[in-house]
């Protein structure tokens, strides 16, 4: 009977914590719209890339990348952020910064859709491929040239829709939003208070044809 107890409050214990495990929920603010925030759910892959997940646990709870811009965007297929530099309105290095130190390689998973990973320097000055110690990359699209090159160590959980649109904004010369694209926060949270994904809006209606376009 004590055997019993022992086993069945070890396997309570053990579903207690999967059920409890921590996901991120990430703000983001275009330009000066304080009115329509863009929000994703990040779940983590603490097995196979810990070290990576502790970090960014870590400096999302000193609230590290609030303030930060995302940086990098490519229409539908990426988007890139987590630079210090990025706080500051000076374009030119952003994209270069961390805080400070880099992280061990923890290459295990595949680059599917809605692949968080850490951002690292090219292989020719990293041979190591050792991750930035804050920047990080979503795949909005599976990108399988990416497999074996950098440490995924997330997933989207739903945001999609916001996440694509802020993937669609005018970018300069650098991939860089020209609008500001803000982390206004990113809250490290069990699962179960995770809140529901917001109802997708409707779609937008389409574009007016140009007289040209007619003929």
């Amino acid at each position: 009977m004590k055997k019993f107890l022992i086993t069945a409050c070890a396997t309570a214990t053990a579903l207690s914590a999967v059920r409890a495990d921590d996901v991120a929920l990430v703000t983001f603010q275009i330009g000066s719209d304080k009115k329509n925030p863009k929000q994703a759910a990040i779940e983590f892959y603490d097995g196979d890339a810990p070290q990576t997940v502790e970090n960014f646990k870590k400096l999302a709870r000193k609230k590290f990348y609030n303030g930060m811009a995302v940086h990098r965007v490519f229409p539908d297929i990426l988007m890139q952020m987590g630079d210090p530099l990025s706080k500051r309105h000076e374009r030119s290095k952003v994209g270069t910064g961390g805080p400070g130190y880099t992280l061990q390689p923890e290459i295990h998973r595949k680059h599917i859709k809605g692949a968080v990973a850490a951002g690292r320097l090219p292989d020719k000055i990293n041979p190591g491929r050792l991750s930035n110690g804050s920047q990080f990359l979503i795949c909005l699209q599976p990108m399988p040239s990416y497999d074996g090159q950098y440490t995924v160590f997330g997933h989207i959980i739903w945001g999609y829709e916001g996440l694509n649109q802020i993937s669609e904004q005018p970018v300069d010369t650098n991939d860089n939003p020209i609008q500001r694209v803000e982390i206004k926060s990113i809250k490290i949270m069990p699962r179960e208070k995770l809140p529901q994904p917001p109802v997708p809006g409707p779609p937008p209606p389409p574009p007016k044809k140009r007289w040209y376009q007619f003929f």
